[in-house]
């Protein structure tokens, strides 16, 4: 089941705030941009770089993702490693609210999101 119209609206403007935030400079951002999707009942964050040898097209990067389990009234955090498979971030598996997963991933304790 999708998300509610009122939890993807809370979705957006919490994630409107962490990327005014956490963005690159605006002069550097056809370089290297960040950005999110949701889909479903998760929220992707991914960086957005150009194609190492074509510059005119662009490539996704994903790094961090939470799920909403509603069963639990939890968020589930997850990182991407070098497998390309999604693992969970043990340091701190679960958030109960959007913005605690923000706050995880922003503060990257364990160098997982943003190396």
């Amino acid at each position: 089941m999708a998300f509610t119209t009122q939890e993807r609206s809370d979705i957006e403007a919490a994630m409107a705030d962490f990327l005014a935030r956490r963005r690159p400079p605006e002069e550097i951002r056809d370089k290297l941009d960040l950005g999110y999707r949701v889909e479903g009942q998760s929220v992707e964050l991914f960086e957005i770089r150009p194609v190492w040898n074509d510059k005119s097209r662009k490539m996704e990067h994903p790094f961090a993702k939470t799920t909403y389990v509603r069963t639990v009234n939890r968020w589930r955090i997850f990182w991407q490693r070098a497998d390309l498979k999604w693992h969970g971030y043990e340091p701190h598996s679960e958030a109960v609210f959007f913005e605690e997963f923000l706050a995880v991933v922003d503060e990257d304790e364990h160098g997982c999101f943003w190396g």
